[in-house]
């Protein structure tokens, strides 16, 4: 007996398992048919939970297959299949659990089951428990991509389950993270949820401060003035101070309950109107009523006779107030929570300013790069020789344009850059040596005639170009190792080609001091400069140190074309984008200086950076504000940054 007892007890137990072991997928699909039919968001939830819950191993793919909206039911008996259509037109099914073909059937026999863009949300949510361990890295890319999109609380065990499996450093790392940032907002105790925020205590991840943000989010209410305090106050608000006046703290004791509305004028006069009786309202004619306090009297009386609802005065006003407390109350109720996320935030928001500020420098750094490689041929022809050369900037456009046949011929871009660099310099100094021979060295110390005659040379190299090239903005791309951006964190980060521009200001502020200071043309072109006479007596010719100069910086000019027009766009009227920055940045450095064209650059690109920063919505105004800048600034500075002294300073 005893033993027939024991039997029994232990087929008891053993039912629910082995029910369990010979259910399958249809078992649940049919047990969730009518949710599934019905295919709403609203009620579609219990029947995936059943789906994710049973742990099958079909499960992933009834999953995928139905988000991928390839699961078809059979109209004969109500069966959910995966289908796939045949050549000939028709459809066959797969069984889930054994992924045998089922049979092969007509589209009017199936319904395509169709899940809106909400239900696929949950089923990929679902599917998430079930991707962190897929063998596909990219499967657990993605489910960490859609955890981060919808991080449920019921998601966070299993991903904490995947961490200590998972064998991609990356991943793992990712996995880490999310599963600090789902604790944070999802630990089963304080302790564990505070840890989590002081771990990442000062991270600049736009994900952290996401989940600091609803912990510290407040709602305003209002509770009795003898009533115990909510949990968590975040502050107490006085009514009619800064952050709550006495019409909002009123409206929101009406709209709890806790006083009678304010009776509006419209509400007033539309009382009045419904109780107009014989040309009279309130005991008053009609046409009386055209003053607010004969309208306000003829209220009062219909409140009297119980026709309207009283009006709240000034005082009932004060009284309701005063018998209430207004509130900020954090939506997490425990306070170590909010203070810990608090301060963890404190420390983000002050890394992030600090991230910003050193990004905004690099963005000036970088203009300042641009403007510098701009200005500096122009250094050498205005700054040293003292020649306004108005076409400059069309010899940075000749550059860009140079760089962009090039990129005609040959498809490598790397290789076209490489090529169209030394191009640019040849086809900009011929360019330059032709303009000193046949116009700028008949006007020499005629400042007024060099600039008209330079204008005109600028306005007709502008038009040469757009009947060349047309008015159409031409593409000059860059090599693609120079695409992206260095990521230093989510802050701070520069693009490779404005790193590469800044290199390139670098190498040519080396190059230009080595020509000036270490080679022959260097010293002839100082020496004329300063005395044209006594050089031509010691044998230099001051006309050939004059065109190779100018045709050097016209060259350098072409350089930076090549390198500006990687970025901004290659057109015939691209110069007069540079040729007002490159002035002022040679005038504000100091003329005739290379090291105040630096200056120059660098406080000019600064400045429009930080103007920028104030004014983001508005870059012209950066534009003038730069402009009546240097025009104060030189007032005070009028040989610029860095001024030449001695003889050279009196020329």
């Amino acid at each position: 007996m005893k033993t027939l007892l024991m039997a029994m007890l232990c087929a008891l137990l053993t039912t629910p398992f082995a029910l369990a072991q010979t259910r399958n997928v249809q078992d649940i699909l049919q047990t969730q048919r009518a949710l599934i039919e019905e295919s709403s968001r609203r009620t579609i939830g219990p029947a995936i939970d059943a789906l994710a819950d049973s742990g099958l191993p079909a499960i992933p793919r009834v999953l995928e297959t139905w988000q991928a909206k390839e699961m078809w039911q059979r109209a004969a008996d109500g069966l959910f299949f995966a289908g796939e259509e045949t050549a000939d037109g028709l459809y066959r099914l797969i069984d889930f659990d054994t992924g045998a073909p089922v049979g092969t059937y007509p589209r009017s026999e199936l319904t395509q089951l169709k899940p809106n863009s909400g239900i696929r949300a949950l089923i990929a949510t679902a599917l998430v428990r079930f991707q962190l361990t897929d063998p596909d890295p990219a499967k657990r890319s993605a489910a960490l991509d859609s955890l981060g999109r919808d991080p449920e609380a019921g998601l966070l065990e299993p991903l904490r389950a995947s961490v200590a499996a998972e064998t991609d450093p990356a991943l793992r790392a990712r996995k880490e993270r999310m599963e600090r940032l789902m604790t944070i907002a999802h630990g089963a105790s304080p302790a564990e949820r505070i840890a989590a925020i002081e771990s990442l205590s000062g991270d600049l991840g736009v994900d952290f401060r996401a989940t600091l943000n609803p912990i510290l989010a407040t709602r305003r209410t209002v509770i009795g003035a003898t009533d115990p305090p909510p949990a968590n106050v975040a502050a107490t608000l006085s009514p009619g101070g800064e952050e709550l006046g006495v019409t909002a703290a009123y409206d929101l004791l009406v709209a709890e309950g806790r006083a009678p509305a304010l009776v509006t004028k419209e509400a007033r006069d539309a009382a009045l109107t419904a109780h107009i009786r014989d040309g009279e309202v309130g005991g008053l004619p009609v046409a009386a009523l055209s003053s607010e306090t004969a309208r306000d009297t003829a209220y009062d009386a219909l409140v009297v006779a119980g026709l309207a609802e009283p009006r709240v005065g000034p005082q009932d006003v004060a009284e309701a107030l005063a018998g209430h407390r207004f509130l900020d109350v954090y939506a997490d109720p425990d306070p170590d929570v909010t203070a810990a996320a608090a301060a963890a935030l404190g420390a983000s928001q002050t890394r992030v300013a600090v991230g910003q500020a050193v990004d905004l420098g690099l963005d000036a750094l970088s203009l300042a790069s641009i403007y510098f490689l701009a200005a500096i041929g122009l250094a050498i022809t205005f700054g040293v020789m003292g020649v306004i050369n108005m076409a400059h900037g069309e010899f940075i456009m000749m550059g860009a344009y140079t760089g962009f046949v090039v990129q005609q011929f040959v498809t490598n871009h790397t290789a076209s850059i490489l090529l169209a660099v030394p191009l640019a310099f040849a086809v900009t100094f011929a360019a330059g040596v032709a303009l000193e021979r046949l116009v700028i060295r008949w006007l020499y110390h005629r400042p007024l005639e060099t600039l008209l005659a330079t204008f005109g040379v600028s306005i007709a190299l502008q038009q040469l170009a757009k009947n060349i090239f047309g008015t159409q903005a031409r593409p000059l791309t860059a090599p693609g190792w120079l695409d992206g951006a260095w990521v230093i964190n989510d802050v701070v980060a520069i693009s490779y080609i404005r790193i590469a521009i800044f290199a390139l200001a670098l190498l040519f502020l080396g190059l230009f001091l080595f020509i000036m200071n270490r080679t022959r043309l260097g010293l002839e072109t100082r020496a004329v400069t300063q005395n044209p006479r006594m050089a031509a007596s010691m044998g230099i010719n001051p006309d050939r140190v004059n065109m190779l100069t100018f045709g050097l910086g016209s060259g350098i000019a072409g350089i930076a074309g090549v390198v500006i027009g990687l970025f901004a766009k290659v057109t015939s009227e691209m110069g007069g984008d540079y040729i007002v920055q490159s002035f002022m940045t040679v005038v504000v450095g100091g003329v005739g200086n290379i090291w105040g064209t630096l200056a120059g650059a660098t406080m000019i690109g600064g400045f429009q950076k930080g103007v920028e920063w104030l004014n983001p919505s508005n870059t012209l105004a950066a534009q003038t504000y730069m402009i009546v800048f240097i025009i104060i600034f030189i007032q005070f500075r009028p040989r610029g940054i860095i001024a030449l002294k001695g003889r050279a300073a009196g020329d």
